[in-house]
C-alpha cells in the first residue's frame, strides 16, 4: 500500500494535477509547495490561475520571483536549481527583473547566470552592481577551485617534458628512473641488465618565458559559458611565469584585457556580450601579440560565424601556422558543446591541419599540456573529445 500511494504521490507531482491528471491524490506541505514551485514555471504557458493546477505563473513581480527563487532553493538540489533558473530566464523573460538586488540575492550562482548578468551589463543600475559581482565572484571562485590546480600541473608538466635535457654531461644530470624505462627494450636477460642507448636528463628548471599564448574569444551572445570558462582559464595561465599569456575580446571591435588578467571578474565585467563578429580582425590583432612564432599557442574560442572577411581570415590563419604558431579553434569551452557553429569555416580551417572542435572546461588543460609538446591535435580531440566534426548539426 505504501508504495502504491509513493507512486501515486510522484505521478501527481509529474501530471501536476487538474481532472487529466488520473491520479486523485492531493498534495499536502512540503509537497504542495514543490508543486506550486513547479507549476509557476512549468504550467500552461506561466499564466494566471491556481498554482496547484500548474497554473500558476510569476507575472512580473520582483518580490513574487525573488520568493519562487528561495522556494525552489528550498525544495530542489542546486543542480536542478540552476536548471529552474535557466529555464525561467528563458520562458518568462526574467532578465529585467534579474537588475534588482532582491533578485541576485536569492539566484543560485552558476556559469550560465553570469552569462545573463554580463549580457546586461550595460545597462545594469548601481544598487544591483555589487549584487551582480557577488554572484560572478561565487562562480568564479568555485571554477577555479575545480580547475586551477590540474591546468597548472598539466602545463607545467607539459613544460618540463619538453624541456627535458637527452643529453646530459653529468652522472648527477641523468634521470635513472626516465632512462631504465625508456631503455627496457635493450634488457639483456643473460646479463640482467638494461644497456642504455638513450639517456634522459633532468629538465633544467627555466625562469625565463618558455612558450606565448594568446586567448582570443567570441564574445557573441551565444558564446557566453565559453566566455567565462575562457577568462578564469586566462587568470590561471597568466599567474605562471613560464607562459606570457594575453587575452583578447572581440566582437566587431578588438578589446585587450590582458592587464585585468590578475582579477578574472574585474575582466568578466569588462566583456560586453552581443553584438556582431568580426572574427579576422581579431586575428590581425592576436599576430601582432606573437613575439615567438615557434613558441606560441594560439587559440580562438569561436562558433566562426565570421562578419568580416573571410578570405582574409583564412589567409591569416595559415599565415600563422607557417610560420610555426600551434594553432588550435574551439568552438566552445563549455560542458555543453557546439550546437551551432559555420560548417563552412570550420571545414576550410581543417583543410589546412586546423581542426575545430568543442572542448569540455575538464579537457582544456590535458588541451593545453599537447599544444605545449606539439603533440597533433586533431589526433588527441578524436581521442579525447570524440574527434573534430562532433561538436554538433
Amino acid at each position: 500500500m505504501a508504495d502504491q500511494d509513493e507512486r501515486l504521490r510522484r505521478w501527481r507531482l509529474v501530471l501536476g494535477g487538474g481532472d487529466a491528471d488520473g491520479t486523485g491524490h492531493g498534495l499536502r506541505g512540503a509537497d504542495a509547495g514543490m508543486d506550486a514551485a513547479l507549476a509557476a514555471l512549468y504550467g500552461q504557458g506561466g499564466g494566471g490561475g491556481k498554482a496547484g493546477g500548474r497554473e500558476g505563473g510569476l507575472g512580473a513581480s520582483a518580490p513574487r520571483v525573488a520568493r519562487w527563487l528561495g522556494d525552489i532553493r528550498t525544495y530542489f538540489p542546486a543542480t536542478v536549481v540552476q536548471v529552474m533558473q535557466k529555464d525561467a530566464i528563458e520562458r518568462l523573460d526574467l532578465t529585467r527583473l534579474l537588475l534588482e538586488p532582491e533578485m541576485l540575492d536569492a539566484v543560485e550562482p552558476d556559469v550560465h547566470l553570469v552569462g545573463t548578468l554580463l549580457s546586461l551589463n550595460r545597462v545594469m543600475p548601481d544598487q544591483a552592481r555589487e549584487s551582480a559581482r557577488a554572484v560572478v565572484r561565487a562562480v568564479v571562485a568555485e571554477l577555479e577551485r575545480r580547475l586551477a590546480q590540474k591546468t597548472r600541473a598539466a602545463v607545467t608538466g607539459a613544460l618540463d617534458r619538453s624541456a627535458r635535457n637527452h643529453r646530459p654531461r653529468r652522472a648527477a644530470d641523468i634521470d635513472w628512473d626516465r632512462t631504465i624505462r625508456a631503455n627496457l627494450k635493450n634488457y639483456l636477460p643473460e646479463r640482467e641488465t638494461v644497456v642504455p642507448s638513450r639517456l634522459v636528463g633532468y629538465a633544467r628548471r627555466q625562469r625565463a618565458v618558455q612558450r606565448e599564448v594568446v586567448l582570443a574569444i567570441d564574445q557573441s551572445g551565444s558564446m557566453a559559458a565559453s566566455v567565462v570558462y575562457s577568462s578564469v582559464f586566462g587568470a590561471v595561465l597568466a599567474s605562471m611565469r613560464s607562459l606570457k599569456t594575453s587575452l583578447v575580446v572581440f566582437d566587431t571591435s578588438v578589446a585587450d584585457l590582458t592587464d585585468q588578467l590578475h582579477d578574472p571578474v574585474e575582466l568578466l565585467f569588462g566583456t560586453q556580450l552581443g553584438g556582431g563578429t568580426d572574427i579576422n580582425r581579431a586575428i590581425a590583432y592576436s599576430q601582432g601579440l606573437i613575439t615567438r612564432p615557434a613558441d606560441s599557442i594560439f587559440v580562438l574560442i569561436s562558433d566562426l560565424y565570421e562578419g568580416g572577411i573571410r578570405r582574409e581570415m583564412l589567409r591569416r590563419v595559415a599565415a600563422m601556422t607557417q610560420a610555426g604558431v600551434q594553432v588550435i579553434v574551439l568552438l566552445a569551452l563549455s560542458d555543453e558543446g557546439a550546437p551551432f557553429y559555420d560548417h563552412e569555416n570550420a571545414a576550410a580551417l581543417a583543410a589546412m591541419g586546423v581542426p575545430a572542435f568543442a572542448c569540455t572546461p575538464d579537457a582544456f588543460p590535458d588541451l593545453m599540456a599537447a599544444a605545449i609538446e606539439r603533440r597533433d591535435i586533431g589526433r588527441w580531440a578524436e581521442r579525447n573529445l570524440g574527434g573534430p566534426g562532433q561538436a554538433g548539426p
